[in-house]
């Protein structure tokens, strides 16, 4: 980077109240002409105060506290994390150490353990104790380097069939105790929900954003058809509750599609970010190149040609992807497999590649799709209004997720 523009830099570091990074990042000198990608534009989060960038850092799998680091010289702001993550946390303050300007920094994690699944569940569940809770959060803390949270999260709320024990779970009395305790220590500033489904999704969402005890939500929502999330952010909006949005790419499948690099994302998430309420959007940054393919979308509006390309993914993925969060065809198995989780577990492994933590968790469930060979029924690809193939792709999830996990 040429001094001139070193300087130029840093003096709108300074100015718009963003984070400064401490010493050079490597790497981030190549092509020196020209300007990286960078957040334009900061959209408030309910009524926290908040200005989050409205392309965020999602730091699932996060590998170096570098990344990080590259991401605050982006301009990025808000970071997602939490203890089942694998060391994302560690790095996170391993990165908080070298930055400047913590209070400019946002970090999100989750009232979870780092033990990833451990008997089926690493999110808190119902049982637990206002110390545990505390527990978690203070551990947190510790992994992170940091006093305090900006936003814990009672994450994954939606995961079984049970709309009451999955509302029990989000509203807990020691959940809620432990927050005002954490609250009242200044070890956190607020509470958010999450729900990616499969079951009860925007019904809960709903319920957290008319308690009055959530900050924000996160809801997963993109381009391929959740008809009744936009109902959960007009009520999101009108109490002054702020929406996240995650799962914004629709599994993330681009095969058959000739594009240029970051199109169809970039697409993607121009249209998330149309709809007014929602605040911004998370998404895991796993490299230096995936900042260059997003942030281009940051503070641009959604044209035509970026709907053709949505459209076109539609057309070509329409019939394979399991809407995360849609649960039509949950109840339809008679022998009670969990269709959807499992599909979404499929997902993580071949769009996502988290391929040892989705055969943690399919080893988990219990009946798993080894029924789904000797059905003769199919009464999962009835139920499914959007013509997926469910029998054949529980199947083909089963030989894959069932193979042996590398220690």
């Amino acid at each position: 980077m040429k001094r001139r523009t070193f300087i130029q830099s840093a003096a709108l570091l300074a100015t718009s109240g963003l984070p400064v990074v401490a010493g050079a990042l490597p790497a981030e000198t190549e092509n020196p002409g020209k300007e990286k990608a960078r957040v334009r534009a900061y959209r408030p989060l309910g009524k926290t105060g908040i200005q989050m960038g409205d392309i965020s850092f999602g730091a699932g799998r996060l590998s170096s506290s570098a990344l990080v680091l590259r991401a605050l010289d982006r301009g990025m702001n808000y970071i997602d994390t939490a203890p089942d993550y694998g060391q994302s946390e560690d790095h996170i303050g391993e990165a908080l150490r070298k930055a400047k300007g913590r209070d400019k920094i946002h970090i999100a994690s989750k009232y979870c353990q780092p033990m990833a699944y451990q008997a089926g569940k690493s999110h808190l569940q119902m049982g637990s104790k206002e110390a545990d809770y505390i527990a978690a959060v203070e551990n947190s803390l510790k992994r992170l380097g940091t006093d305090y949270l900006d936003t814990v999260f009672v994450h994954a709320i939606g995961e079984t069939a049970d709309f009451e024990a999955e509302k029990n779970r989000m509203l807990d009395p020691e959940m809620l105790a432990a927050t005002q305790t954490l609250k009242k220590a200044g070890k956190i500033r607020f509470l958010a929900v999450s729900s990616h489904g499969p079951n009860h999704m925007e019904r809960l969402l709903t319920e957290a954003v008319h308690s009055g005890h959530f900050d924000y939500i996160m809801p997963a929502f993109n381009f391929m058809k959740f008809p009744k999330v936009p109902e959960v952010l007009k009520a999101a909006k009108s109490r002054g509750v702020g929406v996240v949005a995650m799962k914004v790419l629709a599994g993330a499948k681009e095969g058959g599609m000739k594009l240029d690099p970051g199109q169809f994302e970039q697409a993607a998430f121009k249209w998330a970010l149309s709809h007014e309420e929602i605040s911004g959007l998370v998404i895991t940054i796993q490299s230096a190149q995936d900042l260059d393919l997003y942030l281009p979308a940051s503070g641009q509006t959604l044209s035509a040609a970026d709907q053709r390309v949505l459209d076109h993914y539609a057309a070509l993925h329409g019939t394979n992807y399991c809407r995360t969060g849609c649960g039509e065809c949950l109840g339809s198995c008679p022998e009670g497999v969990d269709v959807a989780s499992i599909l979404r577990h499929q997902m993580y492994f071949e769009d996502y590649g988290d391929e040892k933590r989705a055969m943690q968790a399919y080893a988990t469930m219990t009946p798993n799709a080894s029924v789904c060979e000797a059905c003769a029924d199919s009464a999962c690809d009835r139920a499914c209004s959007y013509g997926l193939a469910v029998s054949a792709k529980l199947q083909a999830a089963h030989r894959t997720l069932s193979m042996p996990v590398a220690a």
